[in-house]
């Protein structure tokens, strides 16, 4: 399958590069890789539309900020792409996340293998680191678990590690339910239940922990669908957004009577827990 390789820079404001990205990811871009610049981004070559790019709210309101060329990529190993730009990662100093071509980490209490291909999710992005701290945190013991935009699965993995049962993971985009599905099979986690779609598939279901690593927009949108399906005294777990965000996100949750917790902040990204 070919690509759009979308090659933008930004010399000035680099901290409005994720800002970018989470925007592009709304249209269809699969991946990213940083360069010295800014950053690469992928589309599929039937996605793409070039029109869409100017149109986008942070370049409109940055017009001297960002810059970028595209150009086609022909089908080639994509895999191979992601082994030169992805190293493990350690987080808490308990789970470690590798690529199947990465030595097994024996020094960790958690292991997970994780083959990215172009799906988000490698706790590279510190929304995911957020997120894999909270669940160490949490006591997941005979917990149900749902993992909304699951992207690589990460997170539903690490769950069924600490001892969730009945583990859903839901994302809308067909490559991260079928990268999902390898994961879940390469973790030797069968138990976790994956699902191609999104928040309208919530119904009939009741779970004890919540987690949805997104963004802004989405969650304000799904919270009332989270609520339906959280049981009472159960943890709603959310990333995607800056921390200037949580007053938005915090107004929306008090419409449901849920409880804020506490919040976890690296470089502007935020994770926050809430209680029902």
């Amino acid at each position: 399958m070919n690509y759009i390789e979308l090659n933008v820079k930004n010399q000035t404001l680099s901290d409005l590069n994720d800002v970018l990205i989470a925007e592009l990811g709304e249209i269809g871009f699969e991946s990213f890789i940083d360069s010295d610049e800014g950053f690469l981004g992928y589309i599929r070559e039937d996605l793409y539309d070039a029109n869409l790019i100017g149109k986008l709210q942070i370049i409109e309101l940055n017009p001297d900020t960002f810059s970028y060329t595209s150009q086609l990529v022909e089908d080639q190993n994509w895999n191979a792409v992601w082994e030169s730009n992805y190293e493990a990662v350690v987080i808490a100093d308990r789970c470690g996340i590798r690529a199947p071509f990465h030595p097994e980490n024996k020094e960790v209490e958690f292991d997970l293998v994780i083959e990215p291909k172009m799906s988000f999710g490698t706790a590279h992005h510190e929304t995911t680191s957020n997120m894999i701290e909270f669940l160490l945190e949490e006591d997941l013991k005979d917990k149900t678990v749902l993992d909304m935009g699951c992207g690589t699965s990460v997170l539903a993995i690490l769950a069924a590690k600490r001892g969730g049962i009945n583990i859903y993971a839901i994302d809308n985009d067909e490559w991260a339910y079928e990268n999902s599905l390898e994961n879940i099979e390469r973790n030797q986690v069968p138990e976790i239940k994956v699902l191609l779609g999104d928040a309208d598939l919530l119904h009939d279901m009741g779970f004890d922990v919540i987690i949805a690593n997104i963004n802004r927009n989405i969650l304000l949108n799904d919270i009332k669908h989270y609520v339906n399906v959280l049981n009472n005294n159960g943890v709603l777990l959310m990333s995607g957004f800056y921390e200037q965000d949580i007053p938005a996100i915090k107004e929306e949750t008090e419409k449901y009577n849920l409880n804020f917790d506490r919040y976890k902040v690296k470089n502007n990204w935020v994770a926050i827990r809430f209680t029902k």
